[in-house]
């Protein structure tokens, strides 16, 4: 998985606890995870052709969420950024090399691959089952004030609010 993942996750549940109306900028998000811009643009604009985030433009412009946190899923943002492919593919290794045999032996993927595909089925339901949003409600819990205050001063400071 990229790291790019993770910066897109961060910058969603960020644009969902902005207060309604407030877009931010791709240098503030940048600079927010101190990351770099051009390579989070990049991740934006997978996110803005997905619907997950928008684009505002004029005064107070740049990203916000393209619909409710509620129905945006990890998921979602993990397909917006590395796509719908299947992580594991099979490439039938075992019908290569001194050992293969012919076609007709091979009447079902081998257990390799099924247990892959399997993982990664799992792995998709989970994240499937979990939005933006709680992931919003978790960090109000689990982030320590002194962050959260040093969060919403700097959100204060960028969009003058």
């Amino acid at each position: 998985m990229s790291e790019g993942i993770e910066w897109a996750i961060h910058c969603c549940t960020l644009l969902a606890a902005l207060p309604e109306g407030t877009a931010l900028p791709v240098g503030r998000l940048s600079e927010f995870h101190d990351v770099p811009k051009d390579y989070l643009a990049k991740h934006l604009q997978s996110l803005s052709r997905a619907g997950i985030v928008q684009t505002t433009r004029g005064p107070g412009g740049g990203y916000r969420l393209g619909r409710p946190a509620e129905r945006i899923t990890l998921l979602d943002v993990v397909e917006a950024i590395d796509g719908k492919d299947p992580c594991f593919q099979c490439t039938e290794i075992r019908r290569r090399g001194p050992s293969a045999v012919g076609a007709a032996a091979y009447k079902k993927p081998c257990g390799i691959a099924r247990a892959m595909w399997s993982a990664e089925a799992a792995w998709r339901r989970e994240l499937q089952k979990v939005t933006i949003a709680a992931l919003v409600a978790q960090a109000a819990e689990e982030v320590d004030p002194k962050q959260i205050e040093k969060s919403i001063s700097w959100l204060e400071r960028t969009t003058g609010g």
